[in-house]
């Protein structure tokens, strides 16, 4: 069954604040339902859209798992860094033939709120 603490979360987030501060980019690293880590970015100099191909953050949805076909560039380079980041010490024995999933805790990383859109710093 998926698990997060916040004692997990605190010590992954040191690693993600520096990869954060690599790229120039703000976020804030919670905890959903107690089986997700979340990684939410805010605001930075990557321009995540234009990245992806689209006109505008809100439509710019971050797949974990495909995010090498997704992205490009910049974008692509901190989406991986980061997931690899939140996923250090996770496992995946799941079997979807089966409906078996066994995960040690899923990762989301979104960009922007669904309240704020993400920022692009000039």
């Amino acid at each position: 069954m998926a698990y997060v603490s916040q004692e997990l979360k605190k010590s992954i987030a040191p690693q993600i604040k520096e990869i954060l501060k690599k790229y120039n980019l703000k976020g804030s690293l919670g905890v959903r339902h107690n089986s997700t880590l979340v990684l939410t970015l805010t605001e930075g100099k990557i321009d995540f859209a234009r990245a992806y191909g689209v006109d505008s953050h809100k439509d710019v949805n971050v797949n974990i798992y495909y995010v090498h076909e997704h992205f490009t560039g910049e974008a692509k380079a901190a989406l991986v860094a980061l997931r690899e980041a939140l996923n250090k010490g996770n496992h995946d024995h799941s079997d979807i033939q089966s409906d078996y999933f066994n995960v040690g805790w899923y990762v989301d990383i979104n960009i922007g709120k669904w309240d704020k859109e993400y920022q692009v710093a000039a």
